[in-house]
C-alpha cells in the first residue's frame, strides 16, 4: 500500500493543562515520514504557548480502524510493550499478553464499569510502558469519561522544601495483578514481616522524562506503594500529602469520548482516570501499549 502524500496535519492545542487535537489524518492508512515526525514533536512541545508546555496527549478524531490498522498506527510511535511472566499486567496470561487489549465491559473485555483512580500503566514492571493508544468503538450516553493529568505541572507546583525532600527518593509500586483482590489490605506495607508476593522494582519518585528532561511526580493516586528507606508511618504520611496535591483539577483534562476517537498519551508524563458508568450500557475501546525504558 503506498504511503499517503499528506505531509502535514493540523494540530490544535486545547484549553487545558495538557493535550491537542489532530485533524486531517486517516490513521488507517500508511503515513508519510514528515507527518510521523510532526506528531512526535506535537506530543512533546506546544510551541505556540508563551511558556513552553508539553502536550503529553494527542486526540485523533473520526477514525475507523481494524485491530491490525490500530496496531500498525501505534507502532509508528514505538515498539510494543511486552511484560514478563513475573510482572503480569492487565489481560496477561502465562506466556502471552494480547497485542490489542479490549477495554470493555462486554465481549470478554477488561476494567469493568467502575471508577478507575488516577494511575500510569505498568509502574510495577522494570521498564514501564512509554505510552498507549486508546480507540473508542462504543460509548455510553453518560459517564465513562477519561481524565489525563499532567505530572510535570504537579511536580512544578510543589514547594521547594518538598521538592528537595523527595528529590532522591525511590518508590516501590506493588503489582495489583499478583494479589487476592478480595482480601483486606493496607495501601502501605506497615508490617515488614509479611513476605513479598512479587518482584519489586524501585523507581524514582521524581522521574526525569527521557526526551524532554523535565521532572515528573511519578506516583499513582491509590496503588499500593512504599518509599524505600523511610519508616512506614513517615512514608505513608508523605505519600498522602503528595496524593492530595497531585489530584487537583488544575492539573488535568477531562475527555468526553466520541466514537472514532483515538487518544495517544505519554505514560511517562501523565496519569489517567476513568469515571464509572452505567453497567447496563456498553463501553468498548481498544488499547495498544508501547515499550518504555528504565525510569531515571
Amino acid at each position: 500500500m503506498p504511503i499517503s502524500t499528506l505531509t502535514k496535519v493540523k494540530v490544535r492545542s486545547i484549553d487545558a493543562p495538557l493535550g491537542a487535537i489532530v485533524t486531517d489524518l486517516d490513521a488507517s492508512q500508511p503515513i508519510a515520514p514528515e507527518v510521523i515526525l510532526q506528531l512526535k514533536e506535537a506530543l512533546r512541545v506546544d510551541a505556540k504557548r508563551l511558556v513552553a508546555r508539553h502536550r503529553h496527549i494527542l486526540i485523533f478524531k473520526d477514525q475507523k480502524l481494524s485491530d491490525e490498522q490500530l496496531l500498525n498506527f501505534s507502532l509508528y510511535f514505538g515498539a510494543l510493550f511486552v511484560p514478563s511472566d513475573e510482572t503480569p499486567v492487565l489481560a496477561s496470561k502465562p506466556g502471552e499478553t494480547p497485542v490489542v487489549i479490549p477495554i470493555s465491559n462486554v465481549d470478554g473485555g477488561y476494567t469493568g464499569t467502575g471508577e478507575l483512580t488516577f494511575h500510569s500503566d505498568h509502574k510495577w514492571t522494570p521498564t514501564p510502558s512509554s505510552g498507549s493508544l486508546l480507540y473508542a468503538l462504543e460509548i455510553p450516553t453518560h459517564g465513562g469519561d477519561t481524565y489525563w493529568l499532567n505530572t510535570n505541572l504537579a511536580y512544578e507546583a510543589l514547594d521547594e522544601a518538598t521538592k528537595e525532600r523527595i528529590a532522591d527518593l525511590q518508590l516501590i509500586t506493588y503489582n495489583p495483578f499478583l494479589r487476592d483482590r478480595n482480601a483486606p489490605r493496607s495501601l502501605y506495607r506497615l508490617d515488614k514481616t509479611i513476605p513479598l508476593i512479587s518482584p519489586i522494582f524501585p523507581h524514582p519518585l521524581v522521574r526525569t522524562h527521557p526526551e524532554s528532561g523535565k521532572k515528573h511526580l511519578y506516583l499513582d493516586a491509590a496503588t499500593e506503594v512504599e518509599i524505600v528507606g523511610l519508616e512506614p508511618e513517615e512514608g505513608s504520611k508523605l505519600i498522602e500529602q503528595l496524593r492530595q496535591h497531585l489530584t487537583q483539577p488544575k492539573f488535568y483534562y477531562q475527555h468526553k469520548w466520541s466514537v472514532g476517537d483515538i487518544v495517544y498519551w505519554d505514560n511517562q508524563a501523565t496519569l489517567h482516570y476513568r469515571q464509572a458508568f452505567d453497567p447496563n450500557e456498553r463501553r468498548v475501546l481498544k488499547r495498544v501499549s508501547l515499550a518504555g525504558s528504565r525510569p531515571f
